[in-house]
């Protein structure tokens, strides 16, 4: 079976389902058979309509009195029927799914699951799926719901895998490696499982068979990395000790030990590629100078990339004012220097060791004489193309070194497998000086007794606040509060008091004046939406705030809370939540730790791989099956590339296989 061909080769699929699945992205053989059930039902033991309690359900029964009407609440359908068996009948309900009434013919007999509740005065089961019974393997009574796509929904899908089930045998390995089984019977198991556990067997195959593409794409992005030349920048142990020694604060252990690991890689003739990991204020800039003065005595010249203007023109602030006491010289260019071509011939001619910028630095006409050292800031805000652009103005046949900086602590399964082919160092220590962040979970009924008063507070002391919404503009249909609503009100209960909003449709240019004005101590209360997460480095700034909490990720928390708590004075965050739930478990975990690193293996627990990586880097990760908290599974896949690169590392001979890797290269490869 060749898996390229396309899923009209297959039984009972025409043009017109082609197409639909098409739009799906289920194109190929391979995207059929891989397009996996997202749960399964057990219809093996359904009960009688008169037995049933509260909680999740199984009814077997013929349905009737089918009609849809529309709601009182505006674009919502209400779907209801009548299902009856032998013992009685009992009212089932679904939500703008007004298909149903044609999916039902009322003589054949159906498996319906869902919750059975009270609601309005009547018990009734809510959204349920629906199977007919000549559908469902009653030897095993385990049948797969697949997500619907368009007009295919899940038992039409289910109906076409079952027309090419005897094509499943046809299937060949993907894995040079094969662990115990083959790929064709872990696609049965999935598809066609007898219990949970056959399931499980057939999920972990194809979860391995995930893991090996990944760790083998990140292993042979590391093998072309050794292939390359990089200028060696020897140890100079004086001039280090002499820069240190003059440094205004004592470097902590951990930032001492990322300088040493980085210096090392910098001695070697094939280029460092490493990743310096730290949370929020951990000291990543000062270590980042340490490496570019490294540098700077080997003659070679260093370009740091940031993601935006503000933040390049801070980190040139704070470093020119660092290194132009050791004869460095440092310079910024962003689309907003002036004299701009004046600076690209200085740079050219090597006149410039130390430049600082945006995008402008990635511009055909910025040329440099001796590049030997890429700094990226905030990596994960620049594609893979934006990267390598800058790596290729070093000399043509030299790579430069490059140093990656995250302040997003990436959990320990990510670094072995989507980051393999770095070299990690970590910064899990503050400076001294610094206080935790005192974090507090609040109701948005309790702002006025205990917020308004910690505000008044902060700001009557000479401090500054920040106040996070996730909306720009009110919306009718939510009940999202906005910048510009927020801002207002606090207009009205503040009047005293300078206050601003700052939002991602602004213009770079006012973005970037107000958060001048921000960090200048000329604006009391910012507030603003998510784009102050990653930005310039405001110590005066002691309380956060951020409304509808429960509508963020871990990670985003953590990263908006790691705003504040950057001068010497006591911070605070509150996490307002709106409605009555109880606080979910990513804001009760924030609530309780301030370590990034505990926070980033939570996340990925509740949150998976994707998202995770989709915040740390553009490109979709994609992971289907694997999940990155299978650390004994991530072992044995790693053992296995290490095997199969010793023994067999011909690619050109595992087509698919080569085909697989060559997207998850382009992803994690930084160089």
């Amino acid at each position: 079976m060749n898996l390229m061909e396309s899923v009209e080769s297959l039984k009972g699929i025409g043009p017109k389902t082609a197409a639909v699945l098409k739009k799906a992205g289920i194109k190929t053989l391979r995207d059929f058979f891989y397009n996996l059930p997202r749960d399964y039902e057990n219809f093996s033991a359904p009960i009688d309509i008169n037995s049933m309690r509260p909680g999740k359900v199984v009814v077997r029964g013929k349905i009737d009195s089918l009609s849809t009407r529309p709601s009182r609440r505006k674009r919502l359908s209400i779907t209801e029927g009548v299902v009856r068996d032998h013992s009685g009948a009992v009212r089932v309900v679904w939500f703008n799914q007004g298909y149903r009434v044609r999916q039902f013919s009322p003589d054949k007999e159906y498996y319906f699951t869902g919750i059975y509740e009270l609601k309005n005065g009547r018990y009734q089961i809510t959204s349920p799926s629906a199977a007919l019974v000549t559908d469902v393997d009653l030897n095993s009574g385990f049948s797969p719901i697949y997500v619907a796509h368009g007009s295919i929904k899940s038992n039409d899908f289910r109906r076409l895998v079952n027309n090419s089930r005897e094509r499943f045998a046809e299937i060949p390995d993907l894995l040079p490696t094969v662990p115990k089984g083959t790929r064709k019977e872990a696609l049965f198991k999935v598809h066609f499982p007898s219990s949970a556990k056959v399931a499980k067997e057939g999920r972990d195959y194809l979860a391995y068979e995930e893991l090996f593409e990944l760790i083998l794409a990140s292993k042979l992005n590391r093998q072309e990395n050794e292939k390359l030349t990089a200028s060696p920048v020897p140890f100079n142990v004086e001039k280090i000790r002499d820069f240190v020694s003059k440094l205004p604060f004592k470097l902590t252990n951990a930032q001492r030990l990322a300088a040493w690991e980085i210096f090392q890689d910098m001695e070697k003739t094939t280029p460092m590629n490493r990743l310096l990991q730290g949370d929020v204020g951990s000291g990543k800039t000062m270590v980042a100078a340490m490496a570019a003065y490294e540098a700077v005595t080997a003659h070679l010249q260093i370009a740091l990339l940031a993601p935006t203007a503000i933040l390049a023109t801070q980190h040139f602030e704070g470093l020119s004012k660092l290194l132009s006491s050791f004869g460095v010289k440092v310079a910024l260019l962003t689309g907003a220097t002036k004299k701009k071509e004046e600076l690209k011939k200085k740079i050219l001619a090597g006149e410039i060791d130390f430049v600082i910028g945006t995008h402008a630095l990635l511009t055909d006409d910025t040329e440099f004489k001796n590049l030997g050292l890429v700094i990226i800031d905030e990596q994960h805000r620049f594609g893979v193309e934006q990267r390598q652009k800058l790596a290729l103005k070093s000399p043509k046949d030299k790579a430069p070194h490059l140093l990656a900086m995250t302040a997003t602590p990436i959990p320990r399964s990510l670094q072995l497998t989507v980051f393999g082919d770095l070299d990690v160092s970590i910064l899990n220590e503050l400076p001294k000086g610094r206080q935790p962040i005192e974090t507090s979970i609040l109701a948005e009924i309790d702002m006025k007794d205990k917020l308004y008063p910690e505000i008044l507070r902060t700001v009557k002391s000479g401090q500054q606040v920040y106040w996070i919404c996730k909306a720009i503009d009110d919306n009718p249909t939510t009940e999202t509060t906005s910048v510009k609503s927020r801002a207002t009100k606090l207009m009205k209960l503040f009047p005293d008091f300078r206050i601003e909003f700052l939002h991602g449709r602004m213009k770079p240019n006012e973005k970037d004046e107000i958060m001048e004005r921000f960090a200048t101590n000329k604006i009391d209360i910012l507030v603003s939406t998510t784009v102050v997460e990653v930005g310039v480095d405001v110590p005066n700034a002691s309380l956060m705030i951020i409304e509808n909490a429960e509508n963020y990720g871990l990670a985003q928390l953590h990263q908006l809370r790691g705003r504040v708590g950057r001068g010497s004075v006591k911070s605070y965050c509150y996490l307002i939540t709106s409605g009555e739930n109880h606080p979910s478990r990513r804001l009760l975990e924030l609530e309780k730790s301030t370590d990034g690193f505990y926070l980033a293996e939570v996340d990925l627990k509740l949150r998976g791989p994707g998202e995770i990586y989709g915040a740390l880097q553009h490109g979709a990760l994609d992971l289907r099956i694997a999940t990155l908290t299978d650390t004994k599974l991530i072992h044995r896949a790693q053992l296995d590339v290490e095997k199969f690169l010793q023994n067999d590392g011909n690619m050109l001979k595992y087509e698919e296989l080569r085909a697989g890797i060559s997207k998850y290269q382009q992803l994690t490869t930084l160089n």
